[in-house]
């Protein structure tokens, strides 16, 4: 952002806020996110060490949730972004833009090939982890049913609202207990999984720059026998490259994926699959079927830069504010049993990713990070660990393992617990 613009936003939303005057609307909340988001990634892009984990994302999203807790945000301020964020779920616009905007804009037999490739490194790592995490913790003496239900199965459920909650729920059921308590237990574990992956991509990207035989620069196909096929790509990335803005295409791609979702919400109703993995479905199948038009693709890539460049970053300090609790966060770092296990989890997944993917001909960076955000907050925790990697061109792929691989988890978590209660 350049200077002139910031001290410009600065003393407008001080002098309004002085006044107690900031408006509790969208552009009042806009203008803190996006003030207090380039404030925070600018000194997480500038920290040394930090800046090469993942330090811009890190500091976009829980500095912010500190700085509520220390009351350094004006309660105003925080009032504004709480009600945007709570009350127009945003995160799901965003979501289905950047995720229709990037799929329509993928070459087609790239995504047909690497959509069938990943889901073996998934399942692999899921279920690796799942007996490392249950084993660490057993030896720590928190036992296997603590472990499993508790740390594990959040860790890898797919985030808090289709997650965390639908977890809470099912154990409320078997065990009798109340929801709200046992969510307030399970929501810390899914932060700091989510903070793990952030900062093991972070690690990712770094080891990618440092031995790029290991990256594919967001790519998740190796060359060599797809040579072929990653040809097309990059003759894609050129033209797309060289592809003039029209904001009448990249207009018309927002609207088809604001149809898509709500197209999801009626199948949800009908059948209970959640609404982003029916828009994901259809938009996947239909670029596979090759019925997308040109006009949709080149408005679908407009779309995806908008998005990743002017939103992604103010949208995490809106998440660092409203969702993400200091004190949650404080009282699992407090507890380095629970650490232990959350880090070794993740970990696991991240390994296995490696290997796995490396093994089926993917770059290792890239399948590491797919992987990687079957650890994460759900689509929150998908942008926030490929933004920490520069690898955000993998969501698609990323949103399929979170959402189903967490839907995965969730089903036979509470499964297994009515199976033993």
């Amino acid at each position: 952002m350049p200077l002139g613009v910031y001290l410009a936003l600065l003393i407008v939303v001080f002098a309004l806020l002085a006044k107690g005057i900031l408006p509790n609307d969208m552009l009042g909340a806009s203008a803190i996110m996006v003030l207090y988001g380039f404030t925070c990634a600018e000194i997480g892009e500038r920290l040394p060490i930090i800046k090469n984990i993942g330090g811009k994302v890190i500091f976009a999203t829980f500095l912010p949730s500190y700085m509520v807790y220390a009351h350094f945000i004006p309660k105003q301020a925080v009032k504004s972004v709480t009600t945007f964020m709570n009350q127009t779920n945003f995160l799901y616009v965003f979501i289905a833009c950047i995720v229709v905007g990037s799929i329509c804009s993928m070459n087609r037999q790239v995504l047909i090939k690497a959509f069938v490739r990943m889901f073996v490194p998934l399942i692999a790592g899921a279920v690796t982890a799942s007996a490392v995490g249950i084993g660490v913790g057993t030896l720590l003496g928190l036992g296997a049913y603590k472990t499993y239900f508790y740390i594990v199965a959040p860790i890898m459920a797919g985030g808090v609202g289709e997650g965390a909650l639908p977890l809470a729920m099912g154990y409320s059921a078997i065990l009798g207990k109340s929801s709200d308590t046992i969510f307030a237990e399970v929501l810390p574990i899914v932060m700091i999984g989510s903070l793990v992956a952030i900062i093991f991509s972070g690690m990712l990207k770094h080891i990618g720059e440092k031995y790029p035989q290991f990256s594919g620069n967001g790519k998740l196909m190796k060359s060599g026998s797809e040579d072929e096929i990653l040809e097309l790509a990059k003759a894609g990335n050129k033209a797309k490259a060289e592809l003039k803005i029209d904001l009448a295409q990249m207009s018309v791609t927002g609207i088809l994926a604001f149809a898509l979702y709500l197209g999801g919400v009626f199948v949800n109703s009908l059948i209970g699959l959640p609404a982003p993995i029916v828009m994901l479905l259809a938009v996947v199948i239909a670029k596979m079927l090759g019925v997308i038009p040109n006009s949709i693709e080149n408005g679908g890539h407009a779309l995806f830069r908008f998005i990743v460049i002017a939103i992604t970053i103010p949208l995490l300090v809106g998440i660092g504010i409203a969702k993400t609790p200091w004190l949650n966060l404080v009282a699992v770092f407090t507890n380095p049993r629970y650490l232990i296990v959350i880090v070794c989890t993740v970990l696991t997944v991240v390994i296995v990713g490696w290997f796995v993917g490396k093994a089926m001909n993917m770059n290792p960076v890239e399948a590491a990070m797919v992987t990687a955000c079957n650890s994460g907050q759900g689509g929150t925790g998908d942008i926030a660990i490929l933004t920490a990697g520069n690898r955000l061109e993998l969501l698609p792929f990323a949103q399929v393992a979170t959402r189903l691989g967490g839907a995965a988890t969730v089903t036979i978590a509470i499964a297994i617990l009515r199976m033993i209660s």
